[in-house]
């Protein structure tokens, strides 16, 4: 596994994170977890995208999906070849079987998700062996303010339960 968690981030990484923090807080507007995502190419942002399960009732609505999604339609082509995604949180398998097939470069997310993550946490699609692309990891890029987005998400969710 070729993960890597560098100690510092360029200025225009963390700008496109704060994009896909934004992206989050949609997604928290709306009742759903707040994870979102950007897809950038050529020094622009191609494709947005939040959690969207619970508004369009589609188990696929994650931020990640409709982030290529959008991105695809932008440049009129699947293939997303030298593109990166900067998303809240490590992509799950789905979403990163889905970034393998558009071939994009890199992914950039903020936190971990041991329990579902397939960029390196649980296990590693990105950079699968038998695969024919490898997908760049790159973690830990704010990674607090993810997780505080999560915390205050799920902390809501069970208060709402106890009453």
């Amino acid at each position: 596994m070729t993960k890597e968690k560098p100690t510092s981030f360029t200025e225009s990484q963390r700008l496109w994170m704060l994009e896909a923090l934004a992206e989050a807080r949609l997604a928290l507007e709306q009742g759903d977890v707040p994870v979102g995502a950007v897809i950038v190419k050529e020094g622009k942002i191609i494709g947005r995208g939040h959690n969207q399960r619970e508004a369009c009732h589609d188990p696929s609505g994650h931020a990640e999906i409709m982030a290529l999604r959008q991105a695809g339609q932008a440049i009129g082509s699947w293939r997303l070849t030298g593109a990166e995604m900067y998303v809240t949180l490590e992509p799950c398998p789905m979403c990163t079987a889905a970034i393998v097939q558009a071939k994009l470069f890199q992914v950039v997310y903020g936190l971990d998700d041991p329990r579902l993550g397939a960029c390196g946490s649980l296990l590693n699609l990105a950079q699968f062996p038998g695969f024919d692309h490898d997908v760049a990891i790159r973690s830990g890029l704010m990674m607090e303010e993810s997780l505080a987005l999560l915390q205050d998400f799920f902390a809501a969710k069970r208060k709402d339960r106890v009453q």
